[in-house]
C-alpha cells in the first residue's frame, strides 16, 4: 500500500542550507511513532467557527532575487506556521468537546507542544513522505477558496492529523498549559492514556480548588513548611521523603517555599512529584478524604494547608486515615483537636511520626511529667512528635539542672512546649545571657518556671533589645536583675506595641523620665498593664476620688495592681 502525500508548503518551509535534507527526526518521535501508512484525512476541522486569518499570513515570503530566504523572511515564515499550528490545536481541542475558553487557554499556553507538531509536519514535508494522492483530498476539503488560502488550510489539517496520530488526545498540550515541561507532560500523558480530556480538565480544576483555595497566605504556608523541616530530627518514612523532595523543587525556584500556596508556581511540581494525583477519582476517592478531614476539624478553605504540606495523604484510603487520627485520643484529642493539630503539623499522620509518638510519651512518663501537661503540650505544639527521644532527653536534663522537674516541668512544657525543640547551644546561650545580666542559677531556674517562652527567644532580636530599652529609660545595669525578676515577661514584650505606649502615656500625664524609671524599677509589672482598662480608671480614682498627687502615684506604683491594693494604699496614705 503506497503512502499518501500532501503538497509541500514551499512558502512556509525554510529550505535547508545544506545540499542534503535534514533527516534527524524531530522531538515529536518520542511520544508515539507516526504510522508508516497514514490514512487519508476524513475529519473536517472547520465544523467550529474558524479563526480569522490575517491576509499578511497568506502573502508569499519567497525572495525572488536568490534561492535562500532572508533572515526576516525566515522569521516571518516560522511565525506564520506556528500561528497556524496554534489555531489547529484550538480546532482539534474543539473536536474533543473542550469549551472555547479552555481551547483558547490550552492552545495559547502549550508552545513546546505546538513547536513539536509544527516540526513534525514540516519534517514530513521535507522528506516527501506524503504521497501526491492526498493533494486532491486537500482541494476537496477547501472548496472554492483561493490557492494560497488552500495551502494554509491544508497545513492546519496536517497539524490536526499529526496531533491525532500522536494518540494523546490533547492531554500533552493540556498538561504543558498547566506549567509542566514537555517531557513531563508526555510522560504523564502516557499514564493517563485511558482518561478522556474533558473529565481530566474537570478533575484538575477540582484539585486546584481543593489545594489552592485556602484562606491563608502563601507566605504562611511556606513558613510552616520550613518550621516542620527545622524541627524534624527522626528517621523519616517514604511519604515524608517524597514531601521533602517536593519542597526541594519549590525551594529551588524564585520565592522558595513562600510560593508553595501559589497554583501557578507549584501545581506543576505537585503533579511532577506525585503523577498518580491525576489518576485519582475525584468523586470516589478525593472527595471522601476531604469530607473526613472536615469532620475532624480542618475547614474546607484551609484544606490546602494540610494537603500541600503533606500531599501523600490524598492517596490514602479513609480507613488508614481514621486509624491514625484516632491514635491521638490517647492525648485527649477530642472534637476538632485533630484538625487543629493537622493544620499545624500535617505529618502527625505519617508512619514515622506515629511510631515516634509512643516513644515520646514513654520519655515523659519516665520523667514523671503529669500526663495532662504532656497532652496539652502535644496538642498545642504537635511538632514535638518529630523530635528524637535523645534530643528530648537532653533538653529535659538541662531543665532539671535548673530545678525544673516533675510537676514544675509539666507546667513549663504546657505553657511553652516549643522550648523542648530548642537547639542545645541556643538554650545554653540564653542561660549564659541571664547569668551575665546578674542572675545566679537558682534565679535563672525561677525565671524559667515563670516565663519559659523567654528561653525560646532570640538573644539579639528580642532579649538584648529589651535590655537596651530598660537602660534607655533610665534603669541602671545594677537594677536590671531586680527589675527583670519581678516581671520577666518584660523581656518578651513588644517594644513598639506594648512598652513604648505605656511610657508615652505616663509622660503625657506629666511624669518625668526619672519618675517613670523609678516606678518601673520598684514595680516592673506596671509595663504589662492595659492603658484603657487599668491606668486611666485607676489614675482617675487616685487623683480625683482619693485626691492624691502624681508624686504619690510615683511613690507607690504597685497601687495599680488591683482595687484591693489601691484601697490598702488609700488607708496607708
Amino acid at each position: 500500500m503506497s503512502a499518501k502525500s500532501f503538497p509541500v508548503l514551499t512558502h512556509l518551509i525554510v529550505p535547508s542550507p545544506s545540499p542534503k535534507p535534514h533527516l534527524i527526526p524531530s522531538t515529536s518521535s518520542h511520544f508515539l511513532s507516526f504510522p508508516q501508512n497514514p490514512l487519508p484525512f476524513t475529519t473536517n476541522v472547520h465544523h467550529h467557527k474558524p479563526f480569522k486569518i490575517n491576509p499578511l499570513l497568506c502573502s508569499s515570503s519567497t525572495n525572488s532575487s536568490n534561492n535562500a530566504p532572508s533572515d526576516q523572511s525566515q522569521s516571518q515564515s516560522q511565525s506564520h506556521s506556528l500561528t497556524l499550528t496554534q489555531q489547529a490545536i484550538y480546532d482539534y481541542l474543539s473536536e474533543l468537546g473542550i469549551s472555547q475558553e479552555d481551547c483558547a487557554f490550552i492552545s495559547s499556553n502549550s508552545p513546546k507542544y505546538a513547536q513539536m507538531l509544527n516540526d513534525s509536519v514540516q519534517d514530513l514535508e521535507e522528506w516527501k513522505s506524503w504521497s501526491s494522492s492526498s493533494s486532491g483530498s486537500n482541494k476537496n476539503d477547501v472548496g472554492n477558496g483561493d490557492g494560497e488560502e488552500s495551502v494554509l488550510i491544508g497545513f492546519k489539517e496536517k497539524v490536526v492529523r499529526m496531533a491525532k496520530e500522536k494518540g494523546d488526545n490533547g492531554k500533552v498540550a493540556f498538561l504543558e498549559s498547566l506549567g509542566l515541561s514537555l517531557s513531563s507532560a508526555i510522560s504523564i500523558a502516557r499514564s493517563l492514556s485511558g482518561e478522556p480530556l474533558p473529565p481530566l480538565i474537570h478533575k484538575v480544576k477540582y484539585m486546584k480548588e481543593i489545594f489552592f483555595s485556602g484562606s491563608n497566605t502563601e507566605r504562611t504556608l511556606g513558613k510552616n513548611g520550613r518550621r516542620m523541616m527545622k524541627h524534624l530530627s527522626i528517621p523519616i518514612d517514604e511519604d515524608v521523603q517524597q514531601t521533602l523532595a517536593f519542597f526541594e523543587k519549590i525551594e529551588a525556584r524564585r520565592g522558595g517555599l513562600d510560593m508553595l500556596g501559589s497554583s501557578d508556581a507549584s501545581f506543576r511540581y505537585l503533579v511532577e512529584s506525585f503523577p498518580r494525583l491525576l489518576l485519582l477519582s475525584a468523586e470516589s476517592h478525593v472527595k471522601p478524604v476531604v469530607d473526613f478531614l472536615e469532620i475532624v476539624g480542618v475547614p474546607k478553605d484551609c484544606m490546602g494547608n494540610v494537603l500541600l504540606l503533606f500531599p501523600p495523604l490524598i492517596f490514602w484510603n479513609i480507613k488508614a486515615i481514621k486509624t491514625k487520627a484516632l491514635a491521638f485520643e490517647e492525648i485527649g484529642a477530642v472534637d476538632n483537636d485533630v484538625g487543629k493539630m493537622l493544620l499545624k503539623y500535617p505529618w502527625i499522620l505519617s508512619t514515622s511520626i506515629q511510631e515516634n509518638y509512643e516513644e515520646i510519651l514513654s520519655v515523659f512518663n519516665e520523667e514523671k511529667v503529669p500526663k495532662l501537661s504532656v497532652d496539652r503540650a502535644i496538642r498545642s505544639w504537635p511538632h514535638l512528635l518529630g523530635c528524637s527521644t535523645s534530643k528530648l532527653k537532653w533538653m529535659l536534663d538541662q531543665l532539671g539542672e535548673l530545678g525544673v522537674e516533675n510537676k514544675k516541668l509539666g507546667q513549663v512544657i504546657a505553657k511553652s512546649p516549643q522550648l523542648l525543640l530548642r537547639k542545645p547551644q541556643e538554650f545554653r546561650q540564653v542561660v549564659s545571657f541571664l547569668e551575665d545580666v546578674g542572675f545566679d542559677r537558682e534565679n535563672v531556674g525561677r525565671i524559667l518556671g515563670r516565663c519559659p517562652e523567654l528561653f525560646a527567644s532570640n538573644i539579639e532580636r528580642t532579649l538584648m533589645k529589651k535590655i537596651d530599652f530598660l537602660i534607655g529609660i533610665g534603669i541602671s545595669k545594677d537594677h536590671l536583675p531586680r527589675t527583670i525578676k519581678k516581671y520577666p515577661e518584660l523581656l518578651v514584650s513588644d517594644v513598639d506595641r506594648t512598652l513604648l505606649p505605656r511610657i508615652k502615656y505616663f509622660m503625657e500625664m506629666g511624669l518625668s523620665k526619672r519618675d517613670i524609671a523609678f516606678m518601673v524599677r520598684r514595680f516592673s509589672p506596671l509595663l504589662g498593664y492595659s492603658i484603657d482598662e487599668v491606668f486611666r480608671p485607676k489614675l482617675a480614682f487616685l487623683l480625683n476620688t482619693m485626691e492624691k498627687s502624681l508624686q504619690d502615684v510615683v511613690a507607690y506604683p504597685s497601687a495599680f495592681s488591683s482595687i484591693v491594693q489601691t484601697c490598702l494604699y488609700y488607708n496607708s496614705w
